[in-house]
C-alpha cells in the first residue's frame, strides 16, 4: 500500500515535510492564539516577493527571502494602530496585496514565469536538494530549541494577547523574538513547500486541535499529530494519483478542517441543547 516509501526522493520529501509540519503547527498555535493569522500570510507573501526578486535579479533566493521577511517581521512587530477605525488586519492585508502583485510582476519577467509562480505558491517538495533539506533541518532545530527554552514566556505573551490583557515588561522583546523566529521558519519552509502549504500548516492543525482540546499540552500534541497525519497521507495521495504534492497535503489538511468544523457544530448544538434543558 505504501510502496512510495521505497523511493528515496519520496522519503526525503516525507522528512522535509514532516519537519515543516511539526514546527509550523507548533508556531501556528501561537499565531492563532494571538489572533495574527494575517501576519503569517503577509510574511509568507513578503518572503515570496524576496524569492521573486532573487529570480529576477539572479541573486540567492534564500538570502533575499530572508532579508525581505526579516524586514516585514520587524515592521509587523512594531505596528501600532492608533485610529480606532482601522484594524491591524487591514494594514497587513495591504502588505499582502501589494507584495502579491509585485511578486507576480517580477516573476512575469523571469525566463520560466509560469513554472516559477507554481513553485512559489506550492513549492516542489518532491525535488528537494539534500543540502537545502539539511540546512532547513538545522534552522528548524535551532528555532525549536529556542522555543523549548523560552516556551513558557512565549505562551504567557500569547495568552495575554489572546485575552486582551495589558502587556508586561519584556513582552515587546519576546514579541519581536517570536516574529524573527517565525520569519526564519517561514523563509525556509516556503523554499521547500511554497506559500499555500506553509499557511495551511500554520493555521489548520492548530485550529483543529483547539476544536478538540482545551489544555495547552493536549492542543500541542493534537496539532502536531494532525500535521503529521496530513503530511503522510497527502504525500501518499500525491504518489498514488500523480498529483502535486503540496496541493495534495493542503487538500488533506482541508479535509481535517472540515471534520473539525463538523465536530464544532455538533458540540455547539449539544451545548445549546443542554443550556435550554437547564433553563427549564
Amino acid at each position: 500500500m505504501f510502496e512510495w516509501l521505497q523511493h528515496d526522493f519520496m522519503v526525503q520529501a516525507l522528512v522535509a515535510c514532516s519537519a515543516m509540519a511539526l514546527l509550523l503547527a507548533y508556531l501556528g498555535i501561537h499565531v492563532v492564539g494571538r489572533g495574527i493569522v494575517f501576519v503569517d500570510l503577509g510574511l509568507g507573501q513578503i518572503s515570496s516577493m524576496g524569492v521573486a526578486y532573487a529570480l529576477y535579479t539572479g541573486g540567492d533566493p534564500t538570502v533575499w527571502s530572508m532579508l525581505f521577511t526579516l524586514a516585514g517581521a520587524a515592521v509587523f512587530s512594531a505596528l501600532r494602530i492608533e485610529d480606532a477605525r482601522l484594524r491591524l488586519e487591514a494594514v497587513i492585508g495591504i502588505f499582502y496585496a501589494v507584495s502579491s502583485a509585485v511578486t507576480v510582476l517580477l516573476i512575469a519577467k523571469t525566463p520560466h514565469g509560469d513554472a516559477d509562480i507554481q513553485d512559489v505558491l506550492f513549492g516542489n517538495v518532491l525535488a528537494q536538494d539534500p543540502v537545502e533539506v539539511r540546512r532547513m533541518l538545522v534552522v528548524f532545530a535551532s528555532i525549536a530549541a529556542v522555543h523549548a527554552l523560552l516556551g513558557r514566556r512565549f505562551f504567557a505573551v500569547t495568552y495575554r494577547k489572546g485575552s486582551g490583557s495589558g502587556a508586561l515588561a519584556g513582552d515587546h522583546l519576546m514579541n519581536l523574538l517570536f516574529y524573527v523566529l517565525l520569519a526564519f521558519a517561514i523563509v525556509f519552509a516556503i523554499r521547500a513547500g511554497g506559500v499555500i502549504p506553509v499557511f495551511a500548516f500554520l493555521i489548520l492543525p492548530p485550529v483543529g486541535a483547539l476544536v478538540f482540546a482545551r489544555r495547552t499540552a493536549l492542543v500541542v500534541v493534537l496539532a502536531l499529530a494532525l500535521a503529521l497525519v496530513a503530511t503522510f497521507f497527502g504525500l501518499h495521495l500525491s504518489y498514488v494519483q500523480d498529483l502535486p504534492a503540496g496541493a495534495s497535503i493542503v487538500a488533506v489538511l482541508g479535509l481535517g478542517g472540515v471534520v473539525a468544523g463538523v465536530w464544532a457544530l455538533i458540540k455547539g448544538w449539544r451545548w445549546r441543547r443542554a443550556a435550554r434543558g437547564r433553563r427549564r
